[in-house]
């Protein structure tokens, strides 16, 4: 299994930013970003698909930018102007093939999630 370590999360208010980034233990071309909000079933927020396009959840309102350092391993998600809304547990996904990158039954390995929290 591919190893994925989350960073970057924490504390910030309505309007700030945060910038998470999820290194993996070996090359892997296919990488996403989910989170999970209390009560709520975990979401699709931002990822490559197997065609290696960016693809986010429309909720985001162009928001949040997703990036790939392939060769570091490594998958950044840049969120701007975060809402209360946004806070969650996020967790960084991935896999060799991906059919429908906002499935998440689709990755096989999956990090232990850092925790974001936005207050107004």
């Amino acid at each position: 299994a591919v190893r994925l370590v989350e960073s970057g999360g924490g504390s910030v208010q309505a309007g700030g930013s945060l910038r998470l980034s999820c290194t993996a233990s070996e090359l892997i071309p296919i990488m996403a970003w989910y989170r999970q909000a209390p009560g709520k079933e975990r979401e699709g927020v931002a990822g490559y698909d197997h065609d290696g396009r960016r693809n986010y959840a429309d909720s985001l309102e162009g928001r949040f930018t997703v990036s790939l350092d392939y060769y570091k391993k490594t998958l950044h998600l840049q969120m701007d102007n975060l809402k209360p809304e946004d806070s969650g547990l996020y967790y960084c996904a991935a896999d060799f093939w991906c059919g429908d990158w906002v499935d998440a039954a689709e990755y096989k390995d999956w990090g232990q999630g850092i925790e974001v929290t936005v207050y107004s």
